[in-house]
């Protein structure tokens, strides 16, 4: 059974006003009295496929069956969002049904099924789709594992005869792929560009790790990639091999869950699935073996220039299991046992120990092995003391049962997140609920209830006493075969007999880990004054959307609402965000994601507020935004006014704990020195910066600025800042309004009145680089056949032309997809190819178009003339109409499936209490952007990709020039 740590949603859509025309979705042709009153229920069933050795509650939404030739289905109606049938096709034929000279296959026959099938021409599928609303890439996908296939299909707006023609076009592809020499050619470049982009530092560790944990084991060598040997080896007649012996009706699952009526689902698989046949046997399932004690114990890898990591592992043979009640309660135990040492580790981490970050949990690793796995990340080289830490925590937690305290404290916090799967269970989306399933078929278990997962936790709480613990404890650290990797940056004499040695070496009991047994409330937090009033209230934006000013200027943007059960959403903005930063002097914003937030508020550090928060859906994240800064949280309103007051203190009485600089420091001058192996983390490092004309806010700190911080600067910076400036508070859920503005008028309200610090003119200017006849070429240090190449153009910001700016993301996206279809369906050349819009509405400069793509170092002159050529095209012909509409169409669906939540619409009105121009610029949102001609698209290509105007740059490996 699979532990989710979310029914219809009310639409929330204003934008069906201007959308309307589109066939009504299948679940408003259904009675909704027709059936059982749980939304999506069927009649009992007794224990389906799915539930077979199982006593855990069927989850009585589901409708199972299995057609006379294997084919398993579920089916379930769902209606969030709105409209939408979510599909998923397992197959179960991954990486590990390979034979040796196979390597690869799965993958590569994912990628052909997904070219189409003898009754649909090559590639056409995709545009099928696109015409029925679907986005390439996220509505429409797949995935290889080294356990199965799996295909994924979210199809908006669905009617009986797109899910229809859907349905029609999958089952082609399984049962009837377009296997021939001229596709298989042209998706083998296609999977060798996937795999050359895919390679680099952290593949090459992750191989590392996968031969040595995995010794003996099939999974050591079955990476769903493959290699270039077997994939240059690839034929049509190998593949249709493949494809006999694991695409077979009894290896096939469907799931679908969304908004259709069961039966219509049903009749659906039945009709397109019923008369799939394939002559003879299929395979039997190969033995995956088990974890080999024969095989070295101990392994360093290097990396050249990737930071110093140790894991350990304890590895047993992965076993079948009947997925009973008592066996999901003895997992659960030992997931709460994990937690406390994984606490008592982040405690010490974050208190400046050895380690900049260690954790330990359990996996079930491909149906191969049932691991316990350690991983740390020392500060520093000395990996040798922060092992010795880690283990002595761990020995400690071995020797000694813990507190009830703490078992109370694990306990609460995986009841808290269960609990809330059971109040946001009306607004689970239908996409997740029908990919849980093909996942527990994966892992050989069971999907439940929201309900019926809290209900077998809180049941077998009598059983994680402190004795109960302690023993899981010593089982998942005792049991099996030893496995440790070390992962370091350079060649270090003797390093091998040192691991084997650190590992084996005894280790004493580290006793002071243990987290003190102290109470903290919400009445520890520094005290507010007197609650403020309520000096405006007035209707903003949509129907029941309210602007509320309070007496200090606190400004409140309220919007009470059903649309997600039991959740609500709080956004904080204050100040001016990136506008309060020169361009020109560097400050440490970079460390306040994580330091601002860790370094406390008033005397509560991160260990009490962690406390205080523990068993509350509470958080806070922290964001510098163009405009403002932000903290948010996603609630429940059940704790949403003590959210609120953890915000407001926030701003009145910060906490200025110097632990958290010192641990973004090492975490900042890891990543740092790992930036410049591969050519998408030189663009991550540099392009940004680049592309807004070397203005420093977009600067990745040097390694000499990161060593500088010190907690006296970084308070220095952000104290003031946390002061001042106007504050927007954002409200989206399910709150009564009156209750909500009397939160705030205590909390926010209570603070006194801030000063607003102007910004500079200067501050406001965003700037492109000017043009370049030849790419400014930046360098890597990783793989020489890498690189990177980038191309942008200018546009503009700001309101004054927010129609082009919306247009603009039609422009792109038909852009992208002709670059899809040259560099990658067809040439092979990059795997990857992007084209994006920035638009910056804070700032009336500063805007792009920029197209991004992997590529082979001699290669990337082919890819300038495609960029070039297709920018050129664009503004000399126009589109057609099939071609805009295959845009327009994913576009307007996923503004309809985004309006019907609150954070579509608070992002939106971010900035509305001091701007009514993005209210206005939120109304006509969809206007804009849907209403546009090949005209149009035309004007604005030919406005926008001027050739004298561009700026462009490549990443080359060191010593390589383009070719």
């Amino acid at each position: 059974m699979s532990f989710s740590f979310r029914r219809s949603a009310a639409s929330l859509s204003v934008l069906a006003l201007l959308l309307s025309g589109t066939p009504a979705p299948l679940g408003a042709k259904t009675d909704p009295t027709a059936t059982s009153t749980a939304p999506g229920s069927t009649k009992a069933q007794v224990r389906p496929w799915l539930y077979e050795n199982s006593d855990v509650p069927i989850d009585p939404a589901w409708r199972f069956g299995t057609l006379s030739n294997g084919v398993r289905y579920a089916v379930r109606r769902n209606g969030v969002p709105p409209g939408q049938v979510s599909v998923r096709l397992r197959i179960d034929a991954g990486s590990l049904m390979e034979q040796s000279d196979e390597l690869g296959y799965a993958h590569f026959m994912e990628h052909l099924t997904f070219r189409g099938s003898r009754h649909v021409p090559d590639g056409e599928s995709k545009r099928i789709w696109q015409r029925l609303g679907v986005t390439f890439g996220s509505d429409s996908n797949a995935q290889t594992t080294p356990t199965g296939t799996t295909y994924a299909l979210d199809l908006p707006q669905a009617t009986q005869a797109s899910l229809g023609e859907s349905m029609k076009i999958l089952a082609g592809m399984m049962a009837d792929p377009n296997i021939v020499e001229s596709a298989v050619n042209a998706e083998r470049a296609v999977v060798l560009a996937e795999k050359r982009e895919s390679d680099g530092p952290q593949m090459r560790i992750s191989d590392a790790t996968r031969r040595h944990f995995f010794a003996g084991q099939p999974l050591a060598d079955h990476s769903p990639i493959g290699t270039v040997a077997t994939l240059n080896a690839v034929t049509a007649a190998k593949m249709e091999a493949f494809h006999q012996r694991w695409y077979r009706p009894e290896n096939a699952v469907i799931s679908i869950a969304g908004d259709i009526d069961p039966a219509m689902a049903e009749q659906l698989i039945k009709d397109n699935f019923g008369s799939w046949t394939v002559p003879g046997k299929g395979a039997p399932l190969p033995d995956f073996g088990e974890p080999d004690p024969r095989a070295p114990a101990t392994r360093v890898t290097v990396e050249p220039g990737a930071p110093t990591g140790l894991t350990m592992a304890w590895l047993r043979p992965w076993k079948p299991h009947a997925d009973t009640i008592v066996y999901n309660q003895d997992k659960l135990t030992d997931m709460l046992a994990l937690q406390i040492i994984s606490r008592r580790l982040e405690q010490v981490a974050r208190s400046g120990g050895s380690f900049l970050q260690a954790s330990v949990d359990q996996q079930d690793v491909s149906r191969s092995a049932d691991g316990t796995f350690v991983t740390i990340v020392p500060t520093g080289e000395n990996w040798e003391k922060a092992l010795g830490d880690v283990r002595a925590i761990m020995e400690d937690a071995k020797a000694a049962p813990p507190s009830q305290i703490e078992i109370d404290r694990e306990y609460a916090q995986m009841d808290t997140a269960l609990a809330i799967q059971v109040e946001n269970a009306d607004t689970e989306a239908g996409a997740k609920q029908a990919s849980d399933l093909v996942s527990a078929v994966d892992i050989r278990e069971t999907t439940v209830s929201p309900q019926a997962a809290l209900d077998i936790f809180r049941s077998g709480k009598t059983g994680m006493t402190p004795q109960k613990i302690l023993d899981s404890t010593r089982r998942l650290f005792s049991a099996g075969v030893f496995r440790a990797q070390l992962i370091t940056g350079k060649v270090q004499p003797g390093v091998d007999a040192k691991l084997a040695a650190a590992v084996a070496a005894p280790v004493k009991a580290a006793t002071n880990a243990r987290l003190a047994d102290k109470v903290v409330t919400m009445a520890d937090l520094p005290k507010l004054g007197a609650p403020g009033k309520v000096v405006s209230r007035t209707p903003i934006g949509l129907p029941g959307m309210e602007s509320i000013v309070f007496s200090n200027g606190v400004k409140l943007t309220l919007f009470a609402n059903d649309a997600e059960t039991e959740k609500v959403r709080i956004n904080v903005r204050f100040g001016h965000g990136q506008q309060a930063f020169s361009p020109t002097r560097p400050v440490p914003g970079w460390a306040a994601d994580y330091a601002l937030v860790a370094s406390g508020i008033g005397k509560l550090g991160q260990r009490e507020l962690d406390d205080l928060t523990n068993g509350r859906r509470m958080g806070m994240d922290f964001a510098i935004d163009d405009d403002a800064f932000e903290m948010q949280a996603v609630t429940r309103p059940a704790d949403y006014k003590d959210q609120l007051l953890l915000f407001a203190t926030k701003l009145f009485a910060p906490g200025w704990d110097p632990a958290p600089i010192a641990r973004v420091k090492t975490g900042a001058g890891v990543a740092y020195d790992a930036m410049e192996r591969a050519p998408d983390s030189v663009l991550a490092r540099d392009l940004n910066w680049l592309l807004h004309d070397r203005d420093v806010r977009f600067r990745t700190p040097s390694r000499a600025e990161i060593d500088a911080l010190t907690p006296q600067a970084f308070r220095a910076t952000w104290e003031p800042l946390l002061a001042s400036g106007p504050v927007e508070i954002q409200i989206f859920g399910q709150v009564k309004a009156d209750d909500a503005i009397a939160a705030v008028a205590a909390t926010f309200g209570a603070l006194p009145q801030r000063v607003d610090v102007p910004v500079p003119a200067a501050n406001k200017l965003m700037r492109f680089p000017a043009h370049v006849e030849s790419p400014v070429v930046l360098r890597h240090k990783g793989d020489k056949e890498q690189a990177a190449a980038v191309m942008a153009w200018p546009t503009a910001g700001g309101f004054a032309l927010t129609k082009e700016a919306r247009q603009l993301e039609i422009l792109t996206q038909i852009f992208n997809d002709r670059l899809f279809d040259k560099l990658r369906s067809t040439e092979g050349a990059a795997y990857s190819p992007s084209v994006q819009n920035n638009w910056p509405f804070s700032y009336e400069s500063g805007g792009y178009i920029l197209v991004t793509s992997q590529v082979r170092p001699d290669r990337v002159r082919y890819f300038y003339g495609v960029v070039k050529d297709t920018a050129a095209d664009l503004v000399k012909n126009p589109v057609s109409e099939d071609e805009l509409q295959r845009a327009v169409a994913p576009m307007r669906q996923l503004l309809m499936r985004a309006g019907t939540g609150n954070a579509f619409w608070m992002n939106q009105m971010e900035g509305a209490t001091h701007d009514p121009r993005y209210v206005q610029a939120m109304q006509t949102m969809a206007q804009d952007m849907l209403t546009v001609t090949p005209t149009d698209i035309q004007a604005l290509a030919a406005k926008y990709l001027v050739p004298g105007k561009s700026w462009s740059a490549v990443v080359l490996p060191d010593g390589v020039a383009a070719q």
